[in-house]
């Protein structure tokens, strides 16, 4: 008998604690949308890609118009003279395909620039929100953006507001 009123009482003592958790939440693109900062890096982000894709596009043209003269040609061309100009035009379609990689790729340009960029944005929220969590006692701090599972947050407990004010952009 003492042993189960034992664990009752243990397992209500958890079910204390647990309902004690403090919980709140943010939405990162409303406030990175009010950061503009942000907004000033993504422009410049923009403009850098539409310049590099320009020049992709340039070099791909310019392929393009290469083999339509090719093609115009094949029937006057000696089978050395097609193949230097079949080489010429793979090794610039490699060429076009290496530039995209090296701005748009994996590793690219474009994603070290949104790097740096972003990176101290995004570092002094997550600061802000630490610092706000530390003084209210939240136990988790969920991102509403980009937590799918969520389907119903009480807006009592959205501190998006309180970051932008922590970071000096009032709303």
């Amino acid at each position: 008998m003492k042993k189960s009123l034992f664990i009752l009482l243990m397992l209500f003592a958890v079910g204390a604690a647990a309902n004690a958790q403090k919980f709140a939440l943010i939405d990162m693109e409303y406030i990175l949308r009010n950061i503009p900062a942000y907004e000033r890096a993504n422009e410049q982000l923009e403009q850098v890609s539409k310049q590099w894709q320009a020049e992709i596009e340039k070099m791909a043209e310019e392929t393009k118009a290469l083999y339509k003269n090719y093609q115009s040609q094949i029937a006057s061309l000696s089978e050395a003279q097609r193949g230097k100009k079949e080489e010429e035009i793979v090794a610039r379609e490699k060429s076009a395909a290496e530039l995209r990689r090296k701005y748009f790729g994996p590793e690219g340009e474009l994603s070290k620039k949104r790097e740096s960029l972003l990176q101290p944005i995004q570092d002094k929220i997550y600061n802000a929100v630490k610092e706000i969590a530390s003084q209210r006692g939240y136990a988790v701090v969920l991102d509403r953006a980009s937590a799918s599972s969520i389907i119903f947050a009480s807006p009592n407990i959205d501190i998006s507001n309180e970051v932008l004010a922590k970071l000096g952009y009032s709303n």
